[in-house]
């Protein structure tokens, strides 16, 4: 079985692993039927059904989306320059296409085929995204990332000793996951894993808020966090809940090896069946008139203490 593969650093060259060619998952995550997306993409007439494909607004410019509309100079300058991503269209404002041309270099330098920008105005540019989307003059409609599952994950990290995981159980916010994923990235985290229910689609605002980090940070799928986190264990994952009710802090414990940081949902936070599958459950020293905190806060809070400990 091949072995997970996402650019890690945005404008990097394409990885030398392929993604797994197994068309089921024993843990039930959705890893089947993945498709190496490489330096030379091809035109592939399946990117109109897949997911996180949305349609232009009504008014919008040209016809309907192929993959999934991304905007913003962070967010398009990391899918231009990723070998994964095959870009459809590119529109740009004069001042847009200014602030984007190092990525547009950058991309060419790789060898990656990308679409001449077609100049647009801001008007055209916002009728296409939500309301109030800030997108600085930049938008691609990009075919979706590969879908990859926690075995392509495991066989990854199977050589190494230390590595870090986020796992979110029903977040549902798209800017609360998107931050998380910019967190991830900054502080070395391998993959940000999520429920197949109750989680954002990977559109243009989870992509927004992680400001390029969605490509560099893999959001992997499950079925059942459960099942995915005794995947994990069974790989030599300790999977440690953070929780209000943690009897110890996290600065507490020994996260030195490989580590699955389990973060739950605002008000509801962790559900039984995951607080119980976890190995430990820590809490972060929070107090004073507010006592917790939002969660991609805590994430970075988390992760920041991970990579403290781990210095």
């Amino acid at each position: 079985m091949g072995i997970m593969t996402r650019s890690r650093h945005p404008g990097s060259g394409p990885s030398s692993a392929r993604p797994s060619d197994r068309n089921t998952d024993r843990s039930g995550d959705r890893s089947g039927g993945r498709q190496q997306q490489g330096a030379s993409p091809r035109q592939d007439e399946g990117d109109e059904g897949a997911r996180g494909g949305r349609k232009a607004a009504k008014g919008g410019r040209g016809p309907a989306a192929r993959g999934v509309i991304l905007y913003g100079l962070h967010p398009v300058a990391a899918a231009l320059t990723n070998p994964e991503r095959r870009i459809h269209r590119l529109l740009v404002t004069d001042s847009g296409r200014a602030a984007l041309e190092p990525a547009i270099a950058a991309a060419r330098a790789q060898g990656l085929q990308r679409p001449e920008a077609s100049p647009a105005d801001r008007m055209e540019l916002d009728r296409m995204l939500p309301a109030g989307a800030v997108h600085q003059g930049v938008v691609i409609d990009a075919s979706p990332l590969p879908d990859l599952g926690i075995e392509d994950l495991c066989n990854e990290l199977a050589g190494e000793t230390s590595a870090v995981v986020v796992a979110l159980d029903q977040v549902t916010d798209p800017h609360n996951v998107g931050a998380i994923l910019r967190s991830a990235a900054a502080f070395g985290a391998r993959a940000v894993v999520v429920t197949e229910r109750h989680a954002p689609e990977t559109t243009g605002v989870l992509a927004k808020s992680a400001s390029g980090a969605l490509e560099a940070v893999p959001l992997i799928r499950v079925t059942n966090l459960s099942r995915a986190l005794t995947d994990l264990q069974q790989n030599g994952f300790w999977s440690v809940g953070l929780a209000e009710s943690g009897p110890s802090t996290l600065a507490k414990l020994n996260l030195t090896g490989k580590t699955v940081l389990v973060m739950g949902a605002e008000g509801s936070g962790l559900r039984r069946l995951t607080m119980e599958r976890c190995d430990a459950i820590a809490r972060l020293p929070t107090g004073g008139p507010v006592g917790s905190l939002n969660v991609s806060n805590a994430a970075a809070v988390a992760l920041y203490e991970v990579a403290r400990l781990r210095e």
